[in-house]
């Protein structure tokens, strides 16, 4: 059987060359920090500018970021779909897969889990909501018109028809409305079926979903030459409405997220020392140049062909382990962006005084994981991703707003963190394969 995906992962890296060339990293930095300064100096803190005026002249500040979003929003269901199935494809021994896939599988599942309910505990016990006033944000219109009211975890009886509900009746449908957990069970239902048919019959199919991922990552590409300035926009508009004041309570967000992407990169750490074999620096050393380019292009699906040759080339990963584990782990294995939603949902449900249960939490938690499985390799689509966890648990996703303007910032630490993952999937995987293959002979066959 001929591979299916070598093409797919060189032009992904090709679409983002110019985009890693042109430092678009440090354009927004530098942007964020004229953003700030613009909202200060058109803030109520200063009184320069007339209330109406601030707001007509935000308003216009925002709409490239309001652009940005809804590009990225456009293409995130093709993107998904493609993503999957051809992550499915990367693997060309279906065997291999059902031996290696239950142990993956665990991986990500627990790791993620793990991920989310420590964001959840440094956001409970940190407290970065309580920084924000929540009335300053309802008279800006940020969360005018939000139901805060908070829903609890499904009842017994209630979980057999959600668990039906995840098969989608119509994909078409699901894809039209955005029902991101029933397009990725049906992306992995087709994804299946394309391999286990022969590979002259799959090939049409396999060549339209791998053009289908090349546009989608072309208009991802488009729409981040527009990220400075949607930044620069959304961060003026933020502090020019709220005032300084919200500077305090944002930083200390970020400081959370941070915290906690530190905390979960260092477990990763851990487990590579154990798995891969090899000392703790030299494993630094082996990826570190892997995760500064994860940083700067904020995008799994970007690094795939530098994550494939790091992890074979330099961890030694058997190439049926790697070539399976790197593509779907680009679009399933986000315990950064898990770690940040649970994060994220806590914080905003203390700005917006939303108590959560026990029931809530788990609730928060479950769907974190999920819709991580659910976010796509590209630039800024967890943020969007987030409104699905924030819509269970009541709290308003206009909050969102309140988090863009450094959701770019974290976007790139998080796409580090998660780009790691994919390498300890891959050691953890093959640590615990049942084939018993050599590495040493692993290492004069390459």
């Amino acid at each position: 059987m001929k591979k299916r995906f070598a093409n797919p992962l060189k032009n992904i890296s090709e679409q983002f060359e110019k985009m890693i060339n042109g430092r678009l990293w440090l354009k927004v930095m530098l942007a964020l920090v004229l953003g700030v300064l613009a909202g200060i100096l058109l803030g109520p803190d200063l009184g320069l500018v007339s209330a109406a005026a601030v707001k007509t002249i935000t308003s216009w500040l925002a709409l490239p970021g309001q652009i940005f979003l809804a590009a990225i929003q456009m293409i995130v269901v093709p993107l998904v779909v493609a993503s999957i199935v051809l992550g499915l494809a990367a693997n060309n021994n279906p065997a291999a897969m059902k031996k290696n896939g239950l142990i993956a599988i665990t991986f990500i599942l627990l790791s993620t889990a793990i991920a989310a309910a420590i964001g959840i505990f440094l956001a409970l016990n940190i407290q970065p909501g309580h920084f924000v006033d929540a009335s300053s944000l309802v008279e800006s219109g940020i969360a005018e018109g939000a139901n805060i009211v908070a829903k609890g975890f499904p009842a017994a009886s209630e979980l057999p028809s959600k668990v039906s509900g995840l098969i989608p009746k119509n994909p078409l449908a699901s894809m039209a409305t955005g029902e991101m957990l029933q397009v990725i069970l049906f992306s992995a239902v087709l994804g299946a079926a394309l391999i286990s048919i022969p590979a002259q019959q799959s090939k049409p199919l396999f060549d339209l979903f791998s053009a289908l991922q090349e546009v989608s990552l072309r208009i991802v590409s488009w729409a981040m030459l527009l990220a400075p300035l949607a930044v620069f926009g959304l961060i003026a508009q933020l502090v020019a409405n709220l005032g300084i004041e919200v500077l305090a309570g944002i930083a200390i967000y970020v400081f959370t997220v941070i915290l906690g992407l530190l905390i979960v990169a260092c477990m990763y750490f851990a487990v590579a020392k154990v798995t891969s074999g090899q000392p703790l620096k030299v494993f630094f050393i082996n990826v570190r140049e892997l995760l500064l380019l994860a940083f700067s292009t904020s995008s799994s699906a970007a690094v795939m062909p530098i994550s494939l040759n790091v992890v074979e080339e330099k961890l030694k990963v058997k190439p049926e382990i790697s070539r399976f584990l790197i593509p779907l782990g680009a679009t399933i294995n986000m315990t950064g962006t898990a770690m940040y939603q649970g994060v994220a949902t806590v914080f905003l449900a203390q700005i917006f005084n939303v108590d959560l249960s026990l029931f809530n939490y788990v609730f928060i938690v479950t769907m974190a994981v999920a819709a991580s499985i659910g976010s796509p390799a590209t630039p800024g689509a967890g943020i969007i991703i987030l409104s699905m966890v924030l819509e269970g648990v009541g709290i308003p996703a206009a909050g969102i707003a309140i988090i863009l303007g450094v959701d770019r910032i974290l976007d790139m630490c998080r796409t580090s963190v998660n780009v790691l993952g994919d390498v300890a999937a891959c050691t953890t995987v093959q640590y615990f394969s049942p084939q018993e293959v050599a590495v040493e002979k692993y290492i004069e066959q390459s």
